[in-house]
């Protein structure tokens, strides 16, 4: 195990409107406020995206399993944002049901809002962490 301390930044409260882009929107506000480190929270609804929702087998590199949403659906999730170079990364893992479908995994590429949905970003300073790329696994991970 690794881990380093530190302690709350700014916290940042951001609402997306209908069909806006969910994780642009996301590593846009990353970029212009230069947040290096961050958790954040997700409320309100999607209306479509793809989510992974684990491996195919239990092997090295995962063989990613994929769903989904092509229509309004309640959303919750949490995430992490660190830095793969010059870019965020954002890394959002959510639920997200509609009526007695619900679907639980990792929010990946284009998504979009429905109706509204809430964001709230809380930086992190004092963290020295970024996203590099391992070969093992054959995808991007967290580096302290």
């Amino acid at each position: 195990m690794k881990y380093q301390t530190g302690k709350t930044g700014r916290v940042i409260v951001a609402r997306f409107e209908d069909h806006e882009d969910i994780l642009d929107n996301i590593t846009a506000i990353a970029k212009k406020e230069k947040i290096r480190s961050a958790v954040l929270y997700l409320v309100g609804g999607i209306r479509q995206g793809r989510v992974v929702v684990g491996p195919e087998e239990e092997e090295l590199p995962p063989e990613p399993v994929w769903k989904e949403i092509h229509e309004s659906h309640e959303t919750v999730g949490i995430g992490t944002i660190f830095w793969q170079g010059d870019e965020p990364k954002i890394h959002l893992h959510g639920a997200f049901g509609k009526k007695e479908m619900v679907k639980v995994g990792c929010l990946r590429g284009a998504s979009e809002t429905f109706l509204v949905l809430e964001a709230i970003i809380i930086e992190i300073e004092g963290i020295d962490a970024k996203r590099e790329p391992d070969p093992i696994s054959g995808l991007t991970l967290l580096k302290l």
